[in-house]
């Protein structure tokens, strides 16, 4: 029995592989077929049973791999941590899922129509205080989870992993509360479909001013930057 693996695709060009017959222990797979818009990241069919999806995320390769069971369902490029604040590794477990969260420690000091960039811990007296965008969020680790940003090539966040907002809601969507999650420097996927993750090139493109960050439009939208 053969079994298509279909490629949606919304914005960026890259390259397919064909699988074989014992890959993942999946029945004979045709090469990948492009269908739709280019996207930010690669389908391989639907989830049948969400109770049976895993996340592996490899920090070498950038790389998320969301599997039912073993066989890969969705493959994506992340942002991970700096030297100096990374993502931890381990084996956890999905919880806190917010699809409109804000970042409690860095954000905007807001007072009338000055906006001023800035950490929590450290707002004057007489302003308010407006977190970072960090939407659809999925919390791994008490303040460590993934959501949508910019996904630079190099290590970038303060420990969480940032997909791209093309893509985080879908994400969101496929990672219920409760799903394993193995972060590691390496995993085996890194050699078969972790060799054509889709890059994002728009990492280094302005973010969207203050007056528009502290509003609801980079919760709601994909088309705004941050």
């Amino acid at each position: 029995m053969k079994r298509r693996i279909l490629i949606f695709k919304t914005g960026f060009g890259f390259g397919a592989i064909a699988l074989g017959v014992s890959f993942f222990q999946v029945s004979c797979v045709t090469k990948p077929e492009p269908a739709g818009p280019v996207s930010m990241a690669v389908r391989y069919g639907t989830v049948t049973n969400p109770a049976n999806v895993q996340v592996k995320v490899s920090l070498n390769n950038r790389a998320v791999y969301v599997l039912e069971g073993d066989e890969p369902r969705f493959v994506a490029a992340v942002a991970i941590g700096k030297a100096d604040s990374p993502t931890p590794k381990g084996t956890f477990k999905a919880f806190n899922k917010l699809p409109r969260k804000r970042s409690g420690t860095y954000g905007f000091y807001v007072k009338g129509e000055e906006i001023r960039p800035g950490k929590r811990s450290e707002m004057p007296a007489g302003y308010r205080y407006v977190g970072y965008p960090m939407p659809w969020w999925v919390e791994f680790q008490s303040g460590y989870g993934f959501h949508a940003g910019g996904v630079w090539p190099e290590p970038r966040t303060k420990g969480c992993l940032r997909l791209h907002r093309s893509i985080a809601k879908e994400f969101f969507d496929l990672v219920r509360a409760g799903a394993p999650i193995h972060i590691a420097d390496t995993q085996p996927e890194d050699a078969t479909i972790g060799k054509n993750v889709p890059r994002p090139t728009d990492y280094a493109d302005p973010d969207a001013p203050p007056s528009v960050l502290i509003t609801d439009a980079p919760l709601d939208r994909t088309d705004v930057p941050f």
